[in-house]
């Protein structure tokens, strides 16, 4: 018999184990690859869209200023590759986790409370990443042939 009486208290599903692990684990992997990809594709935007914007704006004094303050610039433009290829996964994973979520099981648990706040918070994540990630790979990758097609 409950404390409250006679009648039994309901069914609570947050004692039942759940086989996708904790309930709050999807929406802290959602979470931790959307600041990751943010991450990696401010990177892109460091390594490659930074140098170039500058140098196509104030000339190669400002760019030669901007690599002895920040000299760990040189470093990372030369693997840009890797960058954008680490980038490019990351946000791949981050709209996995976003647009095909599996973490249903928090939702049902709250009631749905939290679910679309998180939910907005990683598909912004998202958007923002990709478009970061978008503008490095146009300064890294396309400005120079095109300003060669210009010029030619």
């Amino acid at each position: 018999m409950s404390r409250h009486g006679s009648h039994t208290m309901p069914y609570d599903n947050r004692t039942q184990a759940h086989p996708e692990g904790s309930p709050n684990q999807a929406g802290l992997v959602q979470r931790v690859s959307g600041v990751l990809a943010l991450f990696t594709s401010t990177g892109t935007l460091l390594c490659c869209a930074l140098p170039a914007a500058l140098g196509a704006l104030a000339g190669g004094a400002a760019v030669g200023s901007l690599i002895s303050a920040l000299p760990w610039l040189v470093p990372l433009s030369r693997h840009k590759g890797w960058l954008f290829l680490g980038a490019g996964v990351m946000i791949v994973f981050t709209g996995v986790f976003t647009f095909r979520p599996k973490g249903k099981v928090a939702c049902s648990i709250t009631g749905g409370r939290g679910c679309a706040d998180a939910s907005r918070f990683a598909k912004a994540m998202f958007w923002i990443s990709a478009s970061v990630y978008g503008v490095g790979a146009f300064f890294a990758y396309a400005i120079v042939p095109i300003l060669r097609l210009l010029e030619g």
